[in-house]
């Protein structure tokens, strides 16, 4: 066995660790398992703790610009109390809930450029290290992917999806951060509509779902934001005509100006210091205006039967985005320096 991260805060001669996360994409709300196996060292060692910690790649809007960082958005302890001998090799098998509002990082197999990761921290002898790092792989909810492939039927098309930091007001949303999927108008709403931005808020219940449309202006006004939110059930997924459904929301939302609150905003000071300071929401209030990205971001595959299917994104194949889970939580780590809990 090959253990991926030897330990640095432990010294030279220390224990290492490889968390090994069983197989296959894990829906929000589920159970996330695996094995962490750690090796002794040269000596043996008193194991005070063994935590996982869940991590994403969130944009913040500033008032200056944007920024992006790392936002622990979950911690679980799933073991501790025991001596590693020396050289000795030993397995803790955990499983662990996911919270319901995490992100969506794939669809039909497909990467959606979203970055998510676990990352395994051990105690030993008062002093802590960050560990082993794996990308986290989430697909939707049966909810999710009904409303997406009734989106994708009707003709929209993917383009981007990201998390930005912040709250959106009058929902029951958790996290610090929401998922934003960007969307191309299908034919018979492109002259109304630039673009639609879906966010989902799971819950044990059911699901709020978020629809914002980028409105095009006329002659003599310029576009507008129009704003609306829906409720709906994890039971309904069998019990709907969703390509009806789906389309009714898109109606309402480009016929009405509806708008029961804004998306809440950030911390200026580094939202993403210590990895978890996400709890500082600021009064600064942040629209989608300034993040905007232009049609070139993604790219938008036929639909049909599929529904909503997702080919390259944002430049990024399977291995890329793996790459860059990799890439860019070493890079917050290097960053982060101590780390206070």
């Amino acid at each position: 066995m090959v253990f991926k991260r030897l330990l640095g805060a432990m010294g030279a001669g220390g224990p290492s660790v490889d968390t090994v996360l069983d197989g296959g994409a894990v829906a929000p709300g589920g159970i996330l398992s695996g094995q962490v196996h750690l090796q002794g060292g040269s000596s043996d060692v008193q194991i005070e703790h063994i935590g996982l910690e869940l991590i994403a790649r969130v944009e913040a809007e500033h008032e200056d610009g944007e920024s992006e960082g790392a936002v622990v958005f979950e911690r679980f302890t799933v073991g501790g109390g025991f001596r590693l001998a020396e050289e000795e090799r030993y397995s803790v098998p955990f499983r662990v809930s996911l919270p319901w509002e995490t992100p969506v990082s794939e669809l039909y197999g497909q990467p959606l450029g979203i970055v998510l990761g676990v990352r395994t921290e051990l105690a030993v002898a008062g002093a802590r290290d960050k560990g082993d790092l794996d990308p986290l792989a989430v697909r939707p909810l049966p909810v999710q992917e009904a409303v997406l492939e009734a989106l994708g039927q009707l003709g929209f098309g993917f383009r981007s999806a990201d998390l930005e930091y912040g709250h959106i007001g009058g929902t029951g949303q958790q996290l610090p951060f929401y998922q934003e999927i960007e969307l191309t108008p299908a034919p018979q709403y492109a002259h109304v509509v630039n673009e639609i931005e879906l966010t989902f808020l799971a819950t044990p219940a059911g699901m709020e779902i978020v629809l914002e449309a980028d409105k095009r202006g006329g002659l003599f006004e310029s576009g507008q934001d129009a704003l609306t939110r829906f409720t709906v059930s994890h039971h309904d997924v069998e019990a709907r005509d969703w390509n009806s459904e789906v389309d009714g929301w898109i109606r309402q939302l480009v016929e009405h100006r509806a708008s029961y609150g804004s998306h809440a905003t950030y911390g200026h000071a580094d939202p993403y210091a210590g990895g978890s300071s996400y709890g500082h929401h600021s009064g600064h209030e942040s629209g989608h205006e300034s993040h905007r990205s232009g049609p070139g971001v993604g790219t938008a595959v036929a639909v049909g039967a599929a529904g909503l299917a997702v080919g390259v994104v944002g430049g990024l194949v399977a291995a890329e985005v793996v790459d860059e889970v990799g890439d860019f939580f070493e890079g917050d780590e290097d960053d982060e320096g101590g780390e206070e809990d």
